[in-house]
């Protein structure tokens, strides 16, 4: 390798978030296109937290999930995505704050967490995270403090 050329390391802190890699404009037609084409599938951004040592980068941050899946079905899916064991733990936050109720679809977490371009966000980390709010049924949350 010539020196002064280095090939990019992707670390979570090289890879820039999705609402920072395309406009809000650019977002919400796409949205718009998707939710057209598709119906009764929801649009859902997966980015690993920024701060991520332990966890893989998903292959592809887009997935086009059936409203009906419950979160169960989708964590399920990510971990396999991910090749994580059974005994490896992770926790996907929804809008960088909550963890919505297991029993939940994705319908009804879109309905309460979709953003304001239309997609849900979501983020996993392998570490509990300080100060969000756990969700503890539909629209219901309660504070929690985790250790750090």
């Amino acid at each position: 390798m010539q020196q002064g050329k280095m090939h990019p390391i992707h670390t979570c802190n090289s890879i820039r978030p999705f609402k920072q890699r395309k406009s809000l404009a650019s977002r919400m037609e796409e949205v718009i296109g998707i939710r057209g084409k598709f119906p009764t599938k929801i649009p859902v951004i997966v980015e690993r937290y920024q701060g991520e040592r332990f966890l893989p980068l998903l292959d592809k941050t887009k997935f086009l999930v059936p409203q009906e899946l419950t979160m169960t079905q989708f964590i399920s899916i990510i971990r396999s995505r991910m090749g994580l064991s059974s005994t490896q733990a992770f926790y996907l936050l929804v809008n960088n704050k909550s963890l919505a109720s297991m029993s939940l679809t994705l319908a009804e977490i879109y309905q309460d967490y979709k953003d304001e371009d239309g997609f849900i966000y979501m983020t996993y980390a392998s570490q509990e995270m300080f100060g969000y709010f756990l969700a503890t049924g539909k629209g219901k949350c309660k504070e929690c403090l985790l250790k750090t």
